[in-house]
């Protein structure tokens, strides 16, 4: 531990000061080194004034005796350049595993574009999203499971509450890993203007953020609103991973690219591959034996690194009093989403041509194995999504210290997305059929040549070829009432309660193009989803104080909370949480919770139609002799792979989707740590250590389809039930069915350290912040099936499942000079080892990462500032991993872009 906060210190301190930190683990308000932040009611958060804090519905001082947490504040957001929920809450440690962003949008289910955040690395449906305490609306194209994290623009946000532990009694559902609380600044006042501009190193990739934030206060009420435009330009992925690696040789990488060939790769009666011609304009009657080296087809430039983006995302938040007790309120958010991603021009597979045909220059019938639809050029993924949620309600004061608030949300997401360049795959097989298509010009059906690039007629790829359009959406309806309060007093103080009761339907629906439906278009075929999972809810929550001002006994506090669900689908349950807060000394606390969780699955777990699709998948009996793993051989050589079979592209074609046979999960968390603060010592120093563990049985999870065929594979005998969820063909031996749909999984288990180091001093004119944030990660194990062999994730990463290195840190350093203002931030992702890869194997073991970004501000006059920032500033480049999923590296992980550059300027009235 500390090599760690040596490296993290180091990598900050040698580079020089810097400004406000980005992060901070929550201190005691005497001690707290944000400025004061505006909660959920609007009140500020300052030393003694109790407010509803995050993972909380008693109104307290502060977060420390709720449970580990991080806040992020408006200013450290600024002073990093950060103009992205996501991208503020991705580098914190505690974020792990994968979640959508624009990067990885390809592995954002039914969510191209969508940006998430995923506490622990258990999923982001394990992660309760929450805007002012309250419930978002899911986003993205229809039947998602999260809230979009950039619904909400940042100019509003007073801060974001990390809270590291789970909070099913408090919050309900969903809160298994932990909760994210956007908490909004609903007392701003004025008018502000704010406009960024950046862009890579490489001139690509352009990003303009423009924002405009206004604020009215009275004595009565207030009004605040806000509006923010973003849009970013692509980054082609050609341009940071030329084509696509593997181990060609020991100890060599080379391109393999993709099987599926411009020219066409059929495979001949005595089992024999051929290649028709590969290059446009050849000669449209040549073919000759199928070369990997040779044939295959380099996807990379026709996908990118980074997606298109315009957003644009408003907010308006609203009180008054009607009375001296009663005060009504309403917040609104509305965002216009439109986003693109290019994909490898599409497919066919498995199309018979019979020797008769005129097109055929063999002589014999043949199967068309694989033939990339290279003329129309790359397809294009496209979506526009409307999103907006209205809260209205009331609340007040009783008497006596008693407070109340009812209020109803409805929210609502509806999408229209699709593909360009999608074949009909009906049509195809017309074009080959001589008996109903024709080469007569003008011919209603057109026959075609699919074997040589280059040979598919405008007239031809008129008629295969559609844009399909999907339709879909998301629903949230909740209504709930609360009321809390002190019930007496005790020596150590007021007994305080919290209750209330809740009602929540969520919807979520999906209507895929007719022609996805009918399973006639080459893409993954997709059933209709539509579902609604509805929660009645009541909860009871405690506080009460033991001890004060005894010896060693400066204040202790315990706490709990109860909470009944009853679900539609799944009947009821009970959760409950209890926790202490345990003040020794000033200098030293000590605290500690359990709690009980509970998850139902979500709609498109449960609805989610069955698709198919060609997934990045890794195949473990490629080239198996030379693995030396006598299991391995074995296993391979008994399912009937001969030994010189090699993958011939880096994807299989994977069923996905919905199981409607899910059960809920259940989880156990617990988290013991303390918080030292030796003022006397070292005056604004605070260290922070949690210890935590996760326990979920039943756990939902879709094993990825390079992870089961690994596992398989690796299991003496091929005695593994993940052995069934695939076969191969026996005449080319490639896999042609691969199921990597969710399931119960027996067991996943969690536990780790947080760490955390503040220090907020002034030395001479500087005004100095020190703040380290590290997660251990010990061990996080998954139980595919009860009594099943263990899979290992705890440092490891790839395969589809994302990174989850034994050490992660986010460090920041700041220097505030009064003009300028200088901001270093160092963030840390640890060694790992890939998922599948064997040892001695390139991308086996991925090294450690340092991610270095700078920012210097100057505030050219009062409430005028102007920043310049780079990030990645050593330009640090993703190392390979053997089991990509993109660009030859884990893009979920690591940072495609390298080194950019950009400008900031706000300017406040």
């Amino acid at each position: 531990m500390s090599k760690l906060y040596v490296h993290l210190l180091a990598g900050t301190v040698l580079a020089g000061a810097s400004a406000p930190a980005f992060s901070q683990d929550v201190t005691p308000p005497d001690t707290a080194t944000s400025t004061p932040a505006k909660s959920a009611e609007g009140a500020t958060e300052e030393a003694g004034e109790a407010i509803v804090v995050t993972g909380s519905r008693i109104r307290r001082t502060d977060l420390v005796g709720v449970g580990p947490a991080t806040v992020v504040t408006a200013e450290s957001i600024e002073n990093t350049g950060v103009v992205n929920i996501e991208t503020a809450l991705q580098r914190l440690p505690a974020n792990a595993g994968f979640a959508g962003n624009q990067t990885a949008s390809y592995w954002t289910s039914n969510g191209y574009g969508t940006a998430q955040v995923n506490l622990r690395g258990l999923g982001i449906k394990r992660t309760l999203v929450l805007l002012n305490n309250r419930r978002l609306v899911a986003g993205g194209t229809g039947a998602n499971s999260s809230p979009d994290l950039n619904m909400i623009p940042v100019s509003i946000i007073s801060r974001i509450d990390v809270l590291k532990d789970g909070a099913s009694a408090i919050y309900g559902a969903d809160a298994v890993a932990g909760v994210v609380n956007i908490v909004a600044n609903t007392d701003y006042e004025g008018l502000g203007i704010g406009a960024r501009a950046g862009v890579t190193e490489k001139g690509d990739g352009g990003d303009y953020t423009v924002d405009l934030t206004w604020g009215l206060q009275r004595d009565r009420g207030g009004l605040v609103a806000a509006v923010t435009y973003q849009k970013t330009n692509p980054v082609n992925m050609a341009s940071r991973a030329p084509c696509a690696l593997a181990e060609t040789s020991p100890g060599t990488l080379g391109c393999v690219n993709s099987a599926s060939t411009a020219g066409g790769r059929a495979v001949l009666p005595s089992g024999e591959q051929i290649n028709f011609n590969n290059i446009p304009g050849g000669d449209g009657d040549f073919y000759e034996p199928y070369n990997p080296a040779k044939h295959n087809f380099n996807s990379n430039p026709f996908l990118n690194a980074v997606s298109p983006i315009e957003r644009v995302s408003t907010a308006a938040f609203g009180h008054y009093d009607i009375t001296d007790n009663v005060t009504a309120f309403g917040e609104f958010l509305y965002t216009f989403r439109k986003s693109d991603q290019i994909a490898t021009p599409g497919t066919i597979r498995n199309l018979a041509i019979s020797a008769s045909n005129p097109t055929n220059p063999t002589g014999e019938d043949i199967v068309l194995i694989q033939r990339r639809l290279g003329e129309p050029g790359p397809r294009v993924f496209f979506q526009e999504t409307n999103t907006y949620q209205g809260t209205v309600g009331f609340r007040g004061e009783i008497g006596g210290g008693w407070n109340w608030e009812v209020a109803g949300a409805y929210g609502r997401n509806t999408a229209i997305d699709g593909m360009t360049n999608i074949a009909n795959l009906a049509h195809v097989r017309n074009t080959v059929d001589t008996s109903v298509c024709s080469f007569a010009p003008g011919a209603a059906i057109p026959c075609a040549d699919y074997l040589g690039n280059g040979d598919l007629t405008p007239e031809v790829l008129d008629y295969i070829l559609a844009t399909t359009k999907d339709h879909g959406g998301n629903e949230l309806k909740t209504v709930y009432a609360d009321v809390t309060g002190d019930l007496f007093r005790l020596p150590a103080g007021p007994v305080s309660l919290a209750t209330g009761v809740v009602y929540r339907k969520e919807k979520g629906w999906r209507d895929p193009d007719p022609l996805i439906v009918a399973g006639v278009a080459n893409t993954n075929q997709q059933q209709p989803i539509s579902g609604t999972v509805t929660a009645k809810e009541a909860y009871a929550e405690v506080s009460v104080p033991v001890l004060k001002d005894r010896p060693i006994f400066k204040a202790l506090t315990l706490n709990g909370a109860l909470r009944y669900s009853d679900y539609d689908l799944f009947g009821s349950t009970w959760n409950y949480k209890v926790s202490a807060d345990w003040q020794v000394v000033d200098a030293l606390r000590l605290r500690a919770t359990y709690g009980t969780g509970f998850r139902v699955p979500n709609v498109p777990e449960l609805y989610g139609g069955v698709s198919e699709g060609n997934l990045t998948t890794t195949d473990p009996c490629s080239n198996y002799m030379a693995s030396g793993n006598a299991t391995l051989i074995a296993n391979c050589q008994a399912d009937g792979v001969r030994p010189t079979y090699v993958q011939l592209g880096n994807t299989i074609l994977t069923t996905v989707g919905g199981n409607p046979d899910l059960e809920p999960e259940k989880s156990k968390s617990w988290t013991v740590g303390a918080v030292l603060q030796p003022r006397n010592i070292i005056p604004g120093l605070s260290l922070t250590a949690d210890w935590f563990s996760i326990d979920i049985d039943h756990a939902i999870r879709a094993i990825p389809g390079s992870t089961k065929l690994s596992v398989c594979y690796n299991t003496p005998d091929l005695n593994h039930p993940f052995c069934d969820d695939f076969t191969r063909s026996p005449l080319t031996n490639e896999i042609t069915y691969l199921s990597a749909q969710p399931i119960n999984t027996g067991r996943e288990k969690m536990s780790g350290l947080d760490l955390g180091l503040v220090y907020n001093r002034v030395l001479g004119s500087v005004g100095l912040k020190v703040d380290l944030n590290a997660t251990y990660l010990k061990e996080y194990v998954v139980t595919p099936f009860p009594g099943g062999a263990d899979i290992d994730f705890d440092g490891y990463i790839g395969g589809g499942n994302g990174g989850y290195p034994k050490w992660r840190g986010y460090g920041v350093v700041t220097a505030d000079f009064g003009v300028p203002e200088l901001t270093w931030s160092t963030q840390w992702i640890g060694k790992a080892t890939d998922f599948n890869a064997q040892p001695g194997e390139l991308g086996y073991r991925a090294p450690g990462v340092f991610y270095h970004n700078v920012q210097l501000a100057f505030d050219v006059k009062k409430n005028f500032r102007f920043a310049l920032g780079v990030d990645n500033l050593f330009d640090k480049k993703p190392p390979f991993i053997q089991s990509w999923t993109d660009a030859n590296t884990d893009t979920m992980t690591y940072d495609l872009l390298g080194r950019r550059f950009y400008a900031t300027v706000r300017r406040q009235f």
